[in-house]
């Protein structure tokens, strides 16, 4: 396995989940660690991957939870903030399918703040690839910041970046005005098909490849549910389909799914530079991994990725 390292840069949210309360006048929540990059430093380090996080970590219970759930995981936070800010939280409702629709309480929280001197100092000489995205990516004053870090980490890792798009909290508009210059700086744009029809409306995934080829990313995937993903390497595409699963819910699916991409290419020494000697076929083979991350992903409650030991269970028993 390649030793170098992925950096994740990004927020922590604390997912609340409604649950059955003792009283028709109470509403019971159950809090889990969650946020699009925190789950993604999660499930590559499970999978055994070095993953570093660099996050804002408040000292509220919430950002307590963080910090332990990252830690027993096996995340390095050895550049992690210890933020005065709050934490983050988001309420989750989940539909019968297991699709959860959010709420956000996240004015002035710890996430967006960053400062360029917070992430100056960052040693990044053994990372291999930076990714990042979601809110922190977007939301100032800490995304202008973000978008730097990620500018100057370009010429020596591979850029990984999931728009994972929040209406809720940022105007889709928004996401459309930064999306071309994100794609001149990543190396791999990694969206669902939700993000898809937030950002280009009734434009095919085949269509949005080829536009964002143009605007400078060499590898987009997308993510279609049930349908599997589709890859686009430099326009030539190849579809992966996904993993069947008994599904609890698809709460951090598409970040397992990210993480087993990248954790694929990391172990096979395909990231640290441009990917210029990333063929479709491998490209496939990454794929094929992440959905079968995000398969067990949604085999359980909330943002809970797989250990890579249940991963090589379900390998030898022959499951997905």
């Amino acid at each position: 396995m390649n030793p170098r390292q992925i950096t994740v840069v990004g927020e922590c949210v604390a997912d609340a989940f409604t649950e059955a309360a003792p009283a028709a006048n109470e509403l019971a929540l159950r809090v889990l660690p969650g946020g699009g990059p925190a789950n993604t430093a999660v499930a590559l380090a499970r999978l055994g991957t070095q993953a570093r996080f660099l996050a804002r970590l408040s000292g509220d219970v919430f950002g307590r939870l963080f910090r332990v759930h990252l830690e027993a995981s096996g995340v390095d936070l050895s550049y992690a903030v210890d933020a005065a800010e709050p934490s983050t939280l988001a309420v989750a409702e989940l539909d019968p399918a297991g699709q959860a629709a959010f709420s956000f309480h996240a004015q002035n929280t710890a996430d967006w703040q960053w400062t360029p001197a917070e992430l100056a100092r960052t040693d990044l000489s053994g990372t291999a690839c930076v990714h990042t995205g979601s809110l922190a990516l977007i939301r100032e004053p800490g995304g202008a910041v973000v978008e730097e870090f990620l500018a100057a980490a370009a010429p020596r890792a591979t850029i990984s970046i999931d728009p994972n798009v929040r209406p809720l909290l940022v105007r889709p508009e928004t996401y459309r005005a930064r999306l071309a210059r994100w794609c001149a700086l990543a190396d791999i744009l990694r969206l669902s098909a939700d993000d898809l029809e937030l950002l280009l409306p009734g434009v095919a995934p085949e269509q949005a490849c080829d536009l964002w080829h143009a605007a400078g990313v060499r590898l987009v995937v997308i993510t279609l549910g049930s349908d599997g993903a589709l890859a686009s390497l430099d326009g030539e595409r190849v579809r992966v389909p996904a993993v069947t699963a008994q599904v609890v819910d698809t709460v951090g699916a598409g970040d397992s799914f990210t993480a087993g991409l990248l954790h694929h290419l990391g172990a096979h020494g395909l990231l640290g530079g441009r990917l210029d000697d990333l063929t479709l076929g491998e490209v496939a083979e990454a794929c094929a991994f992440g959905a079968r991350v995000a398969a067990l992903t949604c085999s359980v409650a909330g943002p809970n990725p797989p250990w890579r030991d249940q991963l090589e269970e379900l390998t030898a028993t022959g499951g997905a």
